[in-house]
Order: structure tokens, then C-alpha cells, then sequence
């Protein structure tokens, strides 16, 4: 016990070893040369595509998980720390997206002194959330799935990098006013896009229980294997509820999202003859130069996908 207190201690020595020294090195000469730009941290892809949006060449903006990698539980690298430190803005997604499981993101601005309400925001701060059924009282953090909790976020950002950076207030107004206009657009023809497919069919299978928000706004039932990523994944009791679900159901296919891995979506079809229609995104963006690489890509595709799914024989 005592051995692995000594390795723990060495190990978090090391990494704040690291920190200063990139902090007096390259990161500290990469920040100064964009000095004029404002300097905008987000927690993930998602947030990162939309402060794009909205800021333009105004901004440079590091999402600390990268493409691909799940934002509930993550650590920290040095490289996040430096960036987070030097941030004029840093935006979380908020809903215990972020401080749930190991508690990372709380852990960040600790170190990176920053504080709520003064560099830090809570994209979400506007959105009426949803709650766990697993425990009533822990929201459910994918409200982004819901292209009209999307458009909240935006206002917020753009809200908050106005007040940060008057100068180009304009800019930002213009730019998001574009950006909602399309995404509300989309929303709009998504409203009733799976009317057409009869109600019992209408049942979203995922891995993750991440679809609630997507589900209510557009009239699907969802269905899941365990309810959030940080939770334990694919349990006898949780294989068998969802089994339950589908054969009361008649979903034409399953889905799988792209984040995690499709272990037990394969065992899912194995037991119910159904396949994996496709890949759907929840708490990521795809890669840069693929389909679904930003925001509003995102959710076309996760529409378009999971409504021809669903509706194949129907």
C-alpha cells in the first residue's frame, strides 16, 4: 500500500513537472503569437465546433477530449492544463457531463485557477434538463441531442464572447445568427421526419442511454443497454432488460455509437436476430474530413440514419 502511495505521489509530481515546463516552452510561445485572438477552451468536440462557429477567425478554440474519446470520465494531460491556464473562456457542457465519475473537469480549474461565472460557463446554462431513471436525481447530460438545446448553447457562447471580447460583438452576433437560423432549420424538418414510421417500430436501441432529449424532440421511443458511460456496461440485469424492450417492440435494426465500443450491441443482435444498422454520434464528433465532423453534420447524419433504420421494412 505504502509502495503505491510513493508511485502515486511520483507519478503526480511528474505531471505537474511537465505542465511548468511546457507552460515555459512551447505552449507559452504558441499562446503569445496568437495573443490577439481570444483564447477559448472547450471540453469536447461538440463545444469546440460551435465556439468555431460563432467566434470565426476571432477565436482559437482546444477541446481538451479530442475526437473519438468519451468526455465522462478522462484525464487530464499536461498539454490541457497548459491551455486551460492561459483560456480567456472555457466553456464545459454542464449536467454532470463533465464533474460526474472521477470528477476531472472540477479538478482542471482547480489547478488551472479559474473561476465559475468569470472564465468558466456552462454551455447548457439555459437548457431544461432531463433526469437519470437510474438516479432521479442526476441530470442526463445529452441535451445537445436536441438541436433546440444546440441552439441554446450557441446563445450562451455567443453571449459570453461578446462580453469577453466587445470589439467584435458584431461578429459574433452575425455569425450565430446564421449558424441558428441552419440549425433551426434542420430542427424544424426533423419535428415529424419519423411519423411516417409506425409507433412500434419507433424504438431507438442504443448502447448508452443518451438519446432522451433526441427522443422526446423527435417522437421516438429510445431504448438502451446501460444508462450512462459511467456506470457499469453490459450486466446480465441490463442485457436482459434491454432484450425485454426489443421483443415488445419491433425496431427493424439497432444502432451503435461511435464512442464506445459494440461489444454488447453485438451480443444485443446475436440474441434478437436484429442488425447494426449504422453508427450514430453521441458524445463526440467525427474526425475532421469525415461525415459527422461538426455539430450540424452530427445531428443530420444521427437523423437521416436512425430514421432510414428504423424504417426499413416498415
Amino acid at each position: 500500500m505504502l509502495k503505491r502511495l510513493i508511485i502515486t505521489f511520483i507519478g503526480i509530481g511528474l505531471l505537474f513537472a511537465g505542465v511548468f515546463t511546457f507552460l515555459n516552452q512551447r505552449d507559452a510561445q504558441a499562446i503569445a503569437s496568437n495573443s490577439d485572438k481570444l483564447q477559448v477552451v472547450t471540453t469536447n468536440s461538440i463545444l469546440e465546433d460551435m465556439v468555431q462557429q460563432v467566434g470565426g477567425k476571432n477565436v482559437d478554440v482546444y477541446s481538451i477530449v479530442k475526437r473519438g474519446v468519451d468526455p465522462h470520465e478522462y484525464d487530464p494531460q499536461p498539454t490541457d492544463i497548459a491551455k486551460t491556464t492561459h483560456a480567456d473562456v472555457i466553456f464545459h457542457n454542464g449536467l454532470n457531463l463533465e464533474t460526474g465519475g472521477n470528477g476531472w473537469f472540477k479538478k482542471l480549474i482547480e489547478t488551472a485557477n479559474k473561476t465559475n461565472g468569470k472564465e468558466v460557463f456552462a454551455a447548457s446554462e439555459t437548457v431544461k434538463p432531463l433526469y437519470l431513471t437510474t438516479n432521479k436525481n442526476e441530470k442526463d447530460p445529452h441535451a445537445w441531442l436536441d438541436l433546440t438545446n444546440g441552439i441554446k448553447y450557441v446563445q450562451t457562447m455567443t453571449k459570453v464572447l461578446q462580453q469577453k471580447d466587445p470589439k467584435h460583438q458584431a461578429a459574433y452576433a452575425k455569425n450565430s445568427a446564421a449558424y441558428i437560423a441552419k440549425l433551426q432549420k434542420l430542427h424544424d424538418t426533423a419535428k415529424s421526419k419519423f411519423l411516417d414510421i409506425p409507433e412500434n417500430q419507433r424504438l431507438l436501441v442504443t448502447s448508452e442511454g443518451a438519446f432522451k432529449y433526441f427522443s422526446s424532440a423527435y417522437q421516438i421511443t429510445p431504448a438502451y443497454i446501460w444508462e450512462i458511460n459511467t456506470e457499469a456496461q453490459g450486466t446480465p440485469e441490463q442485457m436482459k432488460a434491454v432484450l425485454a424492450t426489443v421483443h415488445q417492440y419491433e425496431p427493424a435494426h439497432l444502432f451503435v455509437e461511435a464512442s464506445v465500443s459494440p461489444k454488447s450491441m453485438n451480443q444485443v443482435a446475436a440474441e434478437t436476430g436484429l442488425k447494426i444498422y449504422s453508427k450514430v454520434f453521441t458524445d463526440s464528433l467525427a474526425k475532421k474530413g469525415q461525415a459527422g465532423d461538426t455539430y450540424y453534420d452530427m445531428m443530420q447524419w444521427n437523423l437521416t440514419h436512425i430514421h432510414d433504420g428504423l424504417a426499413t421494412g416498415a
